[in-house]
């Protein structure tokens, strides 16, 4: 054991000398510190506004020290350091936020404003330069949204320690932050009473993500730690069952009002925790049972730990998170309004608006001879999936009155699990459809994807960012999410990715 260990670190430590944009090295121009930057981000469908709140300067920094100018082109929004006397990019990131989700629903088309607390991670620079942050919507040109100067000296610059009281469990730790991609797994929900319930959830978890790929083939170059500031209370606030809870992170069902949208808009509180770790990417794992998740790419996400479909839950929401993917499936109601708006390429990398061969995002991979968009039993499915959704719909509904309405709990009870089986009866029709339809090995455009039945495509028959259970990721998700891998490793990232651009 310990020999295996030790071969795995020196591999991750011998990746090559960082290098940073326009040749320099990582350690030229930043010092091993993270500087993160919380923000306001506020406004309706029409209009937004960002305001930098604070600067912080936290610990060592764990993201990608030779990938600094990120090679994919993923996140409505972007972060960016610039060097203010020379002007050199010195560092930029994507990432989605929970506001830029919020102006696709119907209150913020009818111009009600809301606002939200956000954070970014950069590393810290050591001379004074240039941070913006800026939007890239589907089709039109970049515009910078706040700029401000960061002097590296300033004493406006808090130092704030991470959060007091936290748990760390160390569950798969092989190497050095710079050249591995660090995972925290957050527990939101657990008690001080549960702490050995959160320690079996990581490890539980972190065994079922390294089984799969592409994890399990990088795990010596992935690490794996949990985070948990016990809380108040068990569980998690539910607003449409009427049920609210005291929890460090307040994460909450319900997100964009979509029973099953699991998330929280407490950026400040999730950061804090967080920083009692090296990390790259996060996963709020919740203490409950009940059906529920949700992803924001280079943000978070979450998922429920103790349902019968958690594994899923975590794989599915974090190939979102991390990964960059996008929802496939398209028979189940959303609070969005026009996503991914026509006439647009989406930018990610698992569906597409098109068809011509040649031009599709993953053409390298298509299968030899396929006609495009792929011919499938559509028809049969939707009919099936759209019957199952608005029976779901039914006994979601029926659940939440009778929890309101403070009914017994058996009554309650017998909903829940009628709910379950319904689920668990669906799935095993689709495992079965998808198997005898021949196709699940074929690669190219089947038409379906992003919340839209006609006019977006995905790769694959199936994936499990189309339906639900343990399964694996498609080709093209799986190529992706090991590029996503690279940005943070070293390693060079395929060039059909980086084409993508």
């Amino acid at each position: 054991m310990i020999r295996i260990r030790s071969m795995i670190i020196v591999l991750c430590l011998a990746a090559a000398a960082p290098v940073a944009a326009g040749g320099a090295s990582f350690d030229d121009d930043f010092e091993n510190a993270t500087l993160r930057v919380d923000f306001y981000q506020y406004g309706d469908k029409a209009a937004q506004f960002m305001a930098v709140d604070r600067l912080i300067r936290q610990g060592a920094w764990a993201g990608p020290v030779r990938h600094l100018i990120d090679p994919l082109p993923y996140g409505i929004y972007v972060a960016r350091l610039t060097d203010k006397d020379d002007g050199r990019v010195l560092f930029e990131q994507g990432f989605d936020s929970f506001f830029g989700e919020y102006r696709t629903t119907a209150p913020a088309a009818r111009g009600v404003v809301r606002v939200f607390n956000e954070s970014v991670l950069v590393p810290f620079p050591r001379r004074t330069a240039i941070f913006s942050l800026g939007e890239r919507p589907p089709g039109g040109e970049e515009r910078t949204l706040v700029e401000i100067e960061v002097d590296p000296d300033s004493v406006d610059i808090a130092h704030d320690r991470p959060a007091p009281g936290a748990v760390v469990v160390s569950s798969h730790v092989v190497g050095e932050p710079h050249h591995c991609l660090d995972i925290a797994f957050i527990g939101e929900g657990y008690t001080a009473a549960e702490i050995d319930t959160f320690t079996a959830d990581v490890e539980r978890f972190s065994e079922l993500m390294l089984s799969q790929e592409p994890y399990a083939s990088r795990s010596d170059r992935i690490n794996i730690r949990g985070v948990l500031l016990p809380s108040a209370e068990s569980g998690v606030d539910e607003p449409t069952r009427g049920v609210w809870r005291s929890t460090s992170i307040g994460a909450s069902f319900n997100s964009f009002s979509s029973p099953r949208y699991l998330l929280t808009d407490d950026s400040r509180a999730l950061r804090d925790v967080a920083a009692n770790v090296p990390y790259d990417t996060l996963l709020i794992m919740v203490n409950h049972e009940r059906y529920g998740g949700g992803g924001l790419y280079n943000r978070f996400c979450t998922f429920t730990a103790h349902g019968p479909v958690a594994g899923y839950l975590l794989l599915h929401e974090f190939g979102h998170s991390f990964g960059g993917l996008a929802d496939e499936y398209y028979t189940s109601s959303t609070a969005y309004d026009n996503f991914y708006p026509e006439g647009h390429e989406p930018a990610a990398p698992n569906i597409t608006a098109e068809v011509d061969p040649d031009a599709i995002k993953w053409a390298d991979l298509l299968t030899e001879g396929v006609d495009l968009p792929v011919a499938w039993d559509k028809e049969a499915y939707d009919e099936a999936d759209l019957a199952y959704q608005a029976h779901r719909r039914e006994l979601n509904a029926d659940i939440a009155e009778a929890t309101r309405s403070g009914a017994p709990a058996a009554e309650i009870e017998a909903l829940e699990q009628a709910e379950l089986d319904h689920s668990l009866e669906r799935m095993a029709e689709v495992e079965a459809f998808m198997k005898g339809s021949g196709q699940t090995d074929l690669i190219g455009a089947f038409e379906g994807a992003g919340y839209v039945s006609e006019g977006l495509y995905r790769p694959q028959i199936d994936c499990i960012m189309f339906t639900r259970g343990v399964k694996p990721y498609c080709s093209v998700c799986r190529r992706a999410v090991n590029a996503r891998i690279n940005v943070y490793t070293g390693d060079p990232l395929p060039p059909a990715m980086v084409a993508v651009r």
